[in-house]
């Protein structure tokens, strides 16, 4: 059994993109710019975008964070989107989710300039992405990617269930392994909440992507010899014996089914560092404008 580093691999990519950063510089291009906007005090968002700005410090990019309480209105929000679409010095910026109730999430991420969207959640973004066309791909599903690669894990003709169908990581992985490419080209069957025989599916699988958000979820007897097991999973589930008061749990019985896998990613240390530094690859790719060449024009309405 191997055990997938995604810190280490997160650490390798990084310092990839300060090479390539400290270059762009010295040629006296641009350095990256990545703004992100965080609404609230939520735990979770709090920890996600502390490491953001920690990575783009690493990567050798600029950041800023713009802040504002729980209360804040949407049209206040939507005024700040539409303020950075049109700044040229951001190159692309984030709004962390999950955002408060009164505010309408999608009409958040379809103000967003798609050119700057460097979340990958854009329709725009999410279209071109399920056709093959080059585009910003959503984070967490990047950094799988990246680790099947790097850990040169066999795609190819093989067998994948993708547990959830989240518009986060469900869906757009499912698409992504099903296309003609690496990784890529495997039989795809994406199970959730209402799926019968999940059980039989998971014990054929040659690839689990266990993206559910319930906690042990994945049990050995679901796991056949040999297969690798992706757990996108990250619950904080109360414990007494950590300084925090919880443990982050993953989707996988880990101690139970990690015996049976060729590869597995833990939780912590696994998943989660990579959907940072995918960030950061889309980021030094907006900086490039190596997928969208310019930022559009405003229409005449918009304008006036």
């Amino acid at each position: 059994m191997t055990l997938i580093d995604g810190k280490a691999i997160s650490e390798q990519v990084k310092q990839e993109i300060a090479a390539e950063v400290a270059e762009i510089v010295a040629r006296g291009g641009k350095r990256p710019h990545l703004a992100a906007i965080l609404v609230g005090h939520d735990g979770g968002s709090e920890t996600y975008v502390a490491a953001k700005v920690k990575a783009c410090e690493v990567c050798g990019f600029k950041s800023s964070l713009i802040r504002y309480e729980s209360d804040v209105t949407e049209d206040e929000l939507l005024a700040k989107v539409r303020e950075l679409n049109e700044d040229a010095d951001v190159d692309g910026f984030i709004v962390q989710l999950p955002l408060p109730k009164h505010i309408s999430e999608q009409k958040v991420i379809e103000t967003i300039d798609y050119r700057k969207d460097v979340d990958g959640f854009h329709p725009i973004n999410v279209g071109r992405m399920s056709i093959g066309l080059p585009c910003y791909v959503s984070a967490t599903p990047n950094g799988i990617l990246e680790l099947l690669k790097r850990y040169k894990i066999e795609t190819s003709g093989k067998k994948c269930v993708v547990l959830g169908r989240s518009n986060i990581v469900g869906k757009p992985m499912a698409a992504l392994m099903m296309q003609k490419s690496y990784p890529g080209d495997a039989t795809v069957t994406v199970c959730h909440s209402r799926s019968k025989d999940l059980v039989k599916e998971c014990r054929e699988a040659d690839i689990i992507i266990a993206a559910l958000g319930q906690p042990n979820f994945v049990k050995a007897e679901m796991v056949k010899e040999g297969a690798v097991v992706i757990d996108v999973g990250t619950t904080r589930v109360p414990d007494a014996s950590k300084k925090s008061g919880f443990k982050l749990t993953g989707d996988v019985k880990f101690d139970e089914v990690a015996p049976k896998c060729s590869f597995i990613t833990p939780v912590p240390g696994g998943v989660g560092p990579m959907t940072i530094v995918s960030l950061m690859k889309n980021t030094l790719l907006a900086g490039k404008k190596a997928i969208y060449k310019a930022s559009p024009q405003p229409s005449p309405k918009e304008r006036e």
